[in-house]
């Protein structure tokens, strides 16, 4: 039952989409496909199933890998339920700093949720973007991961180089 969840929950760390607020930013998360067929890996100290409440928990140096994404956090928990044909899943909570990158763009913080309905991938706790050389942090940053927008809210923080091409 557990196994055919877990294809799912990497997919959902891989989606998203963006609200309107301060500083909109092109994370390249997306814009280029993300292959969601290729295999999972994902490694962490202990892994806990409660089918009772359709939650799966990972805790402790948790990495997750699909392709040329990558997701680390200290605890990371998949939230399903039983949609009559199989398990889907609702959404996903990263917490204990997390950090999700793909090439040279990455985006850390204290925690993560991925609503799956909204495709809304939401990080929160001191944000920090990185893409190249450029640098955007925030209190908060939601991203579509399809087309690469995002959002980063609060006290947001940049140095603008105007000889930069």
């Amino acid at each position: 039952m557990f196994r055919h969840l877990l294809p799912s929950a990497i997919l959902a760390i891989a989606l998203a989409t963006a609200h309107p607020a301060f500083a909109q930013v092109g994370i390249g998360f997306g814009g280029v496909a993300h292959d969601a067929d290729q295999p999972v890996e994902v490694t962490a100290d202990s892994l806990s199933i409660d089918q009772g409440n359709g939650r799966a928990v990972f805790e402790g140096n948790v990495l997750i890998v699909q392709g040329d994404l990558r997701m680390a956090a200290g605890r990371v928990e998949v939230v399903y339920a039983d949609t009559g044909s199989g398990n889907t899943v609702q959404e996903v909570l990263a917490s204990g700093g997390v950090l999700v990158a793909r090439g040279e763009d990455a985006a850390e913080g204290a925690q993560a949720r991925y609503d799956i309905g909204a495709a809304l991938l939401t990080m929160s706790g001191d944000v920090l973007v990185t893409q190249g050389p450029t640098a955007i942090a925030g209190d908060s940053m939601t991203v579509n991961m399809t087309t690469g927008n995002g959002t980063i809210d609060g006290r947001v923080r940049t140095v603008i180089d105007p000889e930069a091409n």
